[in-house]
């Protein structure tokens, strides 16, 4: 397993995080394990609503766990 570096950010003062994007990567993995395959049965019938399901690891779970963490 890898780690994550974010660096330039302004939430801690080292301007660089590893420990929020490192669990927000788990995080998205785990959430998109049961999300993708619901997601493209969905989208069999609703495209939008299955692409919707399909991105919200990436777009909704990873920023937020890697924003509650600032180190």
């Amino acid at each position: 397993m890898g780690l994550c570096v974010q660096c330039g950010t302004r939430s801690n003062p080292c301007r660089c995080k590893v420990v929020g994007p490192t669990l927000g990567f788990v995080a998205m993995v785990v959430t998109a394990v049961v999300e993708w395959p619901v997601g493209a049965v969905v989208y069999i019938f609703k495209h939008a609503k299955g692409r919707r399901i399909m991105g919200h690891p990436a777009t909704v779970v990873y920023p937020k766990v890697s924003r509650c963490i600032p180190i």
